[in-house]
């Protein structure tokens, strides 16, 4: 982690030392000689690392190395901060200037002593780095050393789950019952199966039993188990590989073998002629990379036989490795629901006895830190086993100390290592991003945008020709999600939430702890070190005096404020931390900025997001290095002149959420902005005026716009000037009332081929029909139509676009009838229609929405009839009716009754009914959600004829107790 910390800093000051030259004179080459000399150390820091935990001593070099590298950041930062003013023009301008100089003559000569003493803490340093070298002989050999070492001796663990009795197992019958369908599905073809999960799910246990199957074993020849690993060797595959094939045939591999064949290349064409023609299942565990696939994928002899290989891997990248040549499935893990959770805890704790009651509080909450990871739920399980539970206070003390029992020496230290083995497999640069990932709160939703823009301000993202740096940062997102280390909690083509496992959560808390990397202040925890350099606090309890010599704090998140903020955050700022790059305070109570946030000109992020904050200051104009301001779902109406002084702003986006119409968007009103702002890359949602549309297709950086209370005359302009916005990404077009025409007739096929990156179109506005232009829009992934009149089919634009994902029509189709046909949206997993109010007939034609998970119906009133057609929708999981009409409900009630219509939507997992009263959803009734979901637990265990018998009685039972209630 510290190599990665080291290289975003000498990244940063280096761009300076270039940038600004002429300012730092004498200083430059100074400061330049410290910088090279860090240079120097950076390839052994990276080596070193990996060495830190056997050699304390080791420890404090890395330590050294990271805060002469902090330390010589911060010089470099209070010297610009002191020295890089804009002192105006003329006599004045240069009057101005000599007495800032001669004011700053004192500070230049000690920060001139400052690097001097680094200089000679990096000769120091370097005498050991010289020692260090000798005595660990650094090599790649030495490295690769290390990495076998490491998971020789973690293999136990893995060998564990090997061994795991079937009694003890929980939650396996289901994901076993699926591989093995995967396996068995009378297909002839090749298929590789891929079974994906974090650390310690229980992937090598799963396919481990499923290996074992009598039904399995009856079906293959052939069956064979490697173990792969981080440091796999092809030689010590192949030669594992050999042994157990010859051993299922019963022959000794000296017999089958002969001596002579020792290349790699003839042990792959040996392993390929003795399975030619033979039905075979191999399973290779631990898959790190998909290179292990590349290497051995034309070993294994396609054949027509039905063959399989499972591969089992915490890297989605490996799980998708093979999809382009062969069948491939991919089995996501999931963690253990809470039911299951619970009885596997009790198996361990209780040895399947029942938890006392007096320890049920404290032991819902520890499992529930343990996410339903049956690593984790068995490792502190048996922990706790060995506790006193008669005590209380014991279970506690296991509670409170669980960051202690996690580390080095403590009881759940194999956790830490399984864990542990993703996190230290990471580039330095995505360790250094995984560690500012765990700045949020437990269980807190984490934005992919505000993640990836503290990223980028911090630093983090190394920059990429060709590539801007959110695209970066969102690769080092996607791969941190490949790897399972961070976890998707709730996705949509507009944004998604991300989430980091509470147990792997502590683990690189404790890491960042160790190398003081950030500091978290929560109401238990509120002491820190000296030299804080990024903050994020949980908890305003503590008292702010307490933050006083925060000198060099660079990054300041806070969460969840509970009291009023102004005059909290003035005293935090008071303290002198001039040199903060990073202010979050996204979701708090703040009603005021304090002036003090003004002064800070080193800021690169500021985020007011959902804050109460009403006006913004002209001091705002003072922020020169300013890159992003977010201000969506503030009141922030106008924004002042001198905004148009931050001519680094490359994020603005403000939309005056209005708390009359929380679904109304008004936009800000600005200054013209064309003419400074030109790095701009997203910019929502502005008021239309005149001259911003006529100049907004200057903007040409610009990925995501949005525009708001557009009028029928902007129309013309406005797509001239969409029409040279070659990377937009994202547009967003509100008109100013809800009749307003929105214009887009002169969107020509010229103009609108300039718009192929589009993902996300959102308009809002009368549009009569949709643009035909629209169907060369390939990229589209969301459309979102609202108030657009159409009464002619609002489809035929839209339902062959390859790579649409989500549909919603919000008041847009003003027809009687909407027919999806045969082969439409291929890819579309979400339809929602809103307010369709003249809507009597829903048409699905086989072969329509082959992928739709989601249908939502709301205020769909004249509907005659419940639209069966969607038992063509095979693979829809949920159905939402709200406010439908009472034919339709009617229908759906009697169909549960058992009516005639019984299968046709039995493969729909969720159907809910809601309808409003006095402006209230409340539940139409309990008795669909019952029955289907009796009905999907209950296919999976029992014959259907059994399952439709045990609704209809639970049913019948249910409508009693209702019935009793109502009256």
């Amino acid at each position: 982690m510290s190599a990665g910390v080291v290289s975003s800093v000498l990244n940063q000051i280096a761009t300076l030392v270039v940038a600004e030259a002429n300012l730092l004179g004498g200083l430059q080459q100074e400061i330049q000689g410290v910088v090279d000399e860090l240079e120097h150390m950076k390839a052994f820091l990276m080596f070193a690392e990996d060495r830190e935990e056997e050699d304390p001593s080791l420890q404090v070099w890395i330590s050294q190395v990271r805060d002469v590298a902090y330390d010589i950041e911060d010089v470099v930062g209070e010297f610009l901060w002191r020295f890089n003013h804009n002192y105006g023009h003329g006599f004045n301008g240069h009057v101005h200037k000599i007495f800032v100089l001669m004011k700053n003559l004192r500070a230049r000569r000690r920060i001139a002593q400052e690097i001097q003493l680094i200089k000679s803490r990096i000769t120091s340093i370097s005498a050991s780095h010289e020692r260090y070298q000798s005595k660990y002989d650094i090599s790649n050999q030495a490295s690769t050393s290390s990495l076998l070492d490491r998971n020789n001796s973690w293999n136990y663990y893995r060998d564990a789950a090997l061994f795991v009795e079937a009694e003890k197992l929980v939650g396996i019958d289901r994901p076993k019952q699926q591989l093995i369908y995967q396996l068995l599905d009378g297909d002839s073809q090749f298929k590789v199966v891929s079974v994906l999960g974090m650390g310690g799910i229980g992937k090598t246990t799963l396919v481990k039993k499923v290996h074992e199957d009598v039904e399995i074993k009856k079906a293959f020849q052939i069956l064979a188990w490697v173990t792969v690993s981080e440091t796999w060797d092809t030689m010590e595959v192949l030669k594992d590989l050999i042994k157990q094939l010859y051993k299922e045939i019963k022959i000794s591999v000296q017999a089958g073998l002969d001596s002579s064949v020792t290349s790699t290349r003839e042990l792959k064409a040996h392993v390929k002629e003795f399975l030619k023609g033979k039905r075979y299942l191999i399973v290779f565990d631990d898959v790190w990379d998909s290179q292990f696939w590349e290497s051995f994928k034309f070993v294994l002899p396609e054949g027509s036989c039905g063959n399989r290989v499972i591969l089992t891997t915490r890297n989605a990248n490996v799980g998708n490795a093979s999809s382009g040549e062969f069948q491939c499935h991919v089995h996501e893990m999931e963690v253990l629901s809470l039911a299951d959770s619970w009885t596997l805890f009790c198996k361990k704790t209780f040895k399947g006895d029942c938890c006392p009651t007096h320890l049920e509080s404290i032991a819902e909450r520890i499992l529930k830190k343990c996410g339903g990871l049956p690593l984790a739920i068995v490792a502190i399980g048996g922990l706790l086993a060995s506790k006193d539970k008669s005590k209380i206070n014991e279970w506690e003390m296991v509670e409170r100390n669980l960051d202690d029992e996690l580390g080095v020496s403590g009881n759940l230290n194999p956790v830490t290592k399984i864990l542990s083995l993703s996190y230290i497999g990471l580039p330095h640069h995505l360790k250094t991003c995984l560690l500012y990932a765990s700045i949020f709160p437990e269980d807190y939703r984490i934005a992919k945008r505000r993640l990836i823009r503290l990223w980028i301000a911090e630093g983090l993202v190394l920059e990429k020709a060709g590539m801007s740096n959110y695209e970066i940062a969102q690769a080092y997102l996607d791969e941190l999600t490949n790897r399972s280390l961070i976890q998707v909690a709730q996705s949509h083509p507009c944004f998604r939430l991300y989430h980091i496992h509470d147990i792997l959560r502590e683990i690189v808390l404790s890491k960042s702890s160790r190398q003081n990397f950030a500091t978290i202040v929560t109401e238990a925890q509120n002491k820190f070190s000296a030299k804080v350099r990024r903050l994020a606090i949980h908890d305003l309890k503590s008292n702010t005096k307490s933050y006083m010599r925060f000198k060099c704090l660079r990054s300041l998140v806070i969460f969840n404020a509970d009291k009023p903020l102004p005059k909290y955050l003035s005293g935090l700022l008071a303290g002198g931390s001039k040199l903060l790059k990073v202010l979050d305070l996204e979701g708090t109570q703040l009603d005021e900025i304090p002036e003090e946030v003004f002064k800070l000109l080193h800021l690169k992020t500021l985020n007011l997001s959902r804050t109460r904050v009403r006006v913004i200051s002209k001091s705002i104009g003072s922020l020169k290095n300013l890159e992003y301001l977010d201000l969506r779902y503030t009141e922030v109406s106008e924004l002042p002149e001198e905004i148009l002084n931050l001519e680094g702003l490359v994020h603005l986006t403000a939309n005056n959420h209005s708390a009359q119409n929380s679904y109304f968007f008004g936009g800000f009103r600005g200054p013209n902005i064309t003419s400074k702002l030109i790095s701009l890359e997203w910019l929502y949602d502005v008021k239309a005026n005149e001259i911003l549309i006529k100049e907004i297709g200057d903007l040409k950086q610009l990925r995501r716009l949005g525009i708001a209370s557009l009028r029928r005359e902007h129309g013309k302009q406005l797509c001239s000037s969409l029409g040279k916005l070659f990377n937009l990404e994202h547009l967003y077009l509100y008109t100013v009332k809800d009749d307003e025409v929105l214009d887009l007739e002169d969107l020509n096929g010229s103009l609108c081929s300039n718009l192929c990156s589009l993902h996300v179109l959102r308009l809002w506005g009368r549009l009569g029909k949709v643009p035909e232009v629209f169907s060369s829009l390939h990229e589209l992934t969301l459309v979102h139509l609202r108030w657009s009149g159409i009464m002619d089919n609002p489809l035929e634009s839209l339902q062959y676009l390859p790579n649409l994902l989500l549909l919603m029509l919000e008041e847009a189709f003003e027809g009687e009838s909407l027919c999806f046909k045969a082969g439409c949206f291929l890819k579309l997993g979400r339809l929602g229609l809103y307010n369709v109010q003249n809507l009597r007939w829903l048409r699905m034609e086989e072969g329509a929405m082959p992928n739709l998970r989601e249908l939502e119906l709301r205020s769909v009133k004249l509907l005659e009839e419940f639209p069966w057609e969607v038992q063509h929708l095979t693979k829809l999981e949920v159905l939402y009716l709200e406010d439908i009409s009472q034919t339709a409900i009617d229908q759906l009630h009697n169909h549960d009754q058992g009516s005639g219509e019984c299968n046709k939507i039995s493969h729909i997992h969720k159907i809910l009914t809601l309808e409003t009263r006095d402006g209230r959803r409340n539940p139409r009734s309990g008795k669909q959600l019952t029955s289907y979901t009796i009905r999907m637990v209950s296919n999976t265990l029992i014959s259907k004829s059994f399952s439709l018998c045990f609704s209809c009685f639970f049913l019948y039972f249910l409508n009693l107790i209702c019935d009793f209630f109502l009256l």
